[in-house]
């Protein structure tokens, strides 16, 4: 089951097709109960107090009951009705390169997009758009409406077709602070080597202030053969054939991303920022369940 893009007007069509396959279903079924955690953040109105468990998001202990209770609360709010969710899709060219189920990684980028996407909007969300890459970024603002999802959508899809530039997520994600004070929840689908150090204040940032959940998309492994398209992450460079069929050559190349991803990793971790790696289409659902049912640090 490969990522399509189909007729633009049956986008949510799809959606609503894959999402009703009964492995599927179950899954998203159950993560119903789950799905208000991720869109919730912190909310107008209070709900009640819980024991902390690990993975919850430290900001929200009250200090005060945990010290007459002698271990950690935290509060919880309600959900707001009006929830503001921005997509931010990194148009880089490296989402360009080959994941390693050997489509697209823009291909798994977009059907996650998808996914996501109609979740928010399943419960009433506003959606807005911002992509780009080094050179150029663009916006729709937040509107509510399964008309508006479809436009959203096809033009990301659209966009993907376009990339030429190196990525610049952290340039994105400024983009975003400047369109809202509302508290909001930023989707980032990336690649999977984000962040690296020079995104840590731009990080900072947005985590003092929205609720921020990363989909990273993984490469095809260094050490494959035939792959028509490998994209250095430093630079948006296309990694031609005899770099990557030289042994020596690909082995420090394969170190060096896989640093950078162990890095990005560690990073994330540490903002408590909830996150999946997802290598096909396939994976993209069960992943997306998997993240919203755990903590931050599973």
């Amino acid at each position: 089951m490969t990522a399509r893009r189909g007729n633009p007007s049956s986008r949510m069509a799809l959606v609503r097709a894959r999402l009703a396959l009964p492995t599927i279903r179950r899954a998203v079924g159950h993560s119903e109960g789950q799905h208000s955690s991720m869109f919730t953040g912190h909310g107008i109105d209070f709900e009640d107090q819980v024991e902390y468990r690990p993975g919850d998001d430290v900001s929200s202990i009250d200090w005060k009951s945990s010290a007459r209770a002698g271990h950690p609360i935290i509060r919880r709010f309600e959900r707001e009705s009006d929830v503001f969710t921005q997509l931010v899709l990194d148009m880089g060219v490296e989402m360009l390169a080959t994941a390693p189920s050997g489509e697209r990684k823009c291909d798994i980028g977009i059907w996650a997009a998808d996914v996501l996407a109609y979740l928010g909007s399943s419960r009433g969300d506003r959606l807005g758009l911002v992509w780009g890459d080094s050179e150029l970024s663009q916006a729709i603002p937040a509107r509510h409406g399964r008309d508006h999802l479809e436009f959203l959508l096809n033009r990301a899809a659209a966009a993907y077709e376009e990339a030429a530039a190196p990525a610049d997520v952290s340039g994105l994600l400024e983009r975003v602070l400047t369109l809202t004070r509302l508290r909001t929840l930023i989707v980032l689908v990336t690649d999977e080597a984000w962040p690296t150090s020079a995104d840590l204040d731009t990080l900072r940032k947005v985590r003092a202030r929205h609720e921020l959940l990363v989909v990273r998309v993984a490469d095809m492994p260094m050490t494959v053969k035939g792959v028509d398209r490998m994209v250095d992450v430093d630079g948006g460079i296309v990694i031609p054939a005899y770099a990557r069929e030289d042994p020596e050559l690909a082995d420090m190349l394969r170190h060096h991303r896989q640093t950078m991803i162990n890095e990005a990793d560690r990073m994330l971790r540490g903002h408590g920022i909830k996150q999946t790696v997802v290598n096909s289409s396939d994976e993209v659902v069960p992943a997306l369940v998997n993240m919203l049912r755990r903590g931050v640090r599973d």
